[in-house]
């Protein structure tokens, strides 16, 4: 496996956490899925998603779950996320990912209060001294904190952060982006744009997808981000009632129940024990489109 150069390029997955009936981490069936995300084409993983279970685990287990994807995949594979309530905690757990061998972090802004410009500045400050590249993850929605184009410019400007999830839903900010930050990567952070903001020049997408659909979804990204339209636009259709923010729970039910179909107990937090072959895969996103198709009845 070749080192990659930028570890925040190409299709990054949210994973989904499989845990014991007892509520434990179950650690090898993390390590083999993450195994079967890369080998189904997905370029890396995000474990402790910033809005994810994360916050529910103890420091030592939110600890081996980054080092179990490491182990499972190798660090350049590995961007966790290190969002915390202060900076000075979310710069540990930078040091943790670092020391662990992985090559990237995503970081949001801080999110225990409405921070301003000063006190972003001051966040990204202390976690880039960690010393490993940050992707900032902008989610407003969530946070009550925009990273706008502008204030992006200027933490990209310190060399703070070497890339950005837009989570907005704005296709317009990847423009705007670009014109006052060329350099900056943009990922794609809402699903539902996802072949628009690619045009629109991103690099990469984090999405939580993958994890039932990682052939389907690498397919389309890849199409996408080459401008092929042809494969594209069909493939993007086909996809969007999963990738729409309103349709979360439609993309729950769609999923248990192509994960039944498929003979597997599944689900966005349980991810299937063992790997999906190509013609199950096909098989289960046929099931799920039409499920949706039917309304789910």
């Amino acid at each position: 496996m070749t080192t990659r150069e930028k570890p925040w390029h190409g299709v990054m997955v949210a994973t989904a956490l499989p845990l014991r009936d007892d509520l434990t981490v179950d650690h090898d069936a993390y390590g083999e899925h993450c195994r079967w995300l890369v080998d189904s084409g997905c370029d890396g993983v995000v474990p402790n998603g910033s809005l994810g279970e994360y916050q529910t685990l103890t420091p030592e287990e939110r600890a081996r779950v980054v080092e179990t994807a490491v182990a499972a995949v190798g660090g350049d594979r590995v961007m966790p996320g290190i969002a915390a309530y202060g900076a000075l905690e979310a710069r540990r757990w930078a040091e943790q990912a670092r020391d662990a061998g992985c090559r990237a972090v995503m970081l949001l802004p801080p999110n225990a209060y409405r921070a301003d410009e000063r006190a972003v500045l001051a966040h990204y400050r202390e976690v880039a001294a960690a010393g490993v590249p940050v992707v900032a993850y902008n989610n407003p929605i969530d946070t009550k904190v925009d990273l706008t184009p502008g204030l992006l410019a200027t933490l990209y400007a310190e060399g703070l952060i070497v890339g950005v999830k837009e989570f907005t839903g704005d296709v317009r900010r990847a423009y705007e982006i670009a014109e006052l930050a060329p350099g900056l990567d943009v990922l794609i952070g809402s699903d539902d744009v996802l072949l628009e903001v690619a045009l629109a020049g991103a690099v990469g997408w984090v999405a939580g997808y993958p994890n039932a659909l990682p052939a389907s979804t690498v397919e389309l990204y890849r199409a996408a981000v080459a401008g092929d339209l042809e494969t594209a636009l069909p493939l993007y259709r086909s996809l969007h009632a999963l990738l729409r923010w309103d349709s979360k729970t439609e993309f729950v039910q769609a999923i248990k129940l192509s994960m039944d179909i498929a003979g597997r107990r599944g689900g966005p937090c349980r991810p299937p024990r063992r790997p999906l072959t190509a013609e199950q895969e096909a098989a289960v996103r046929a099931a799920t489109e039409k499920a949706l198709a039917e309304g789910l009845r």
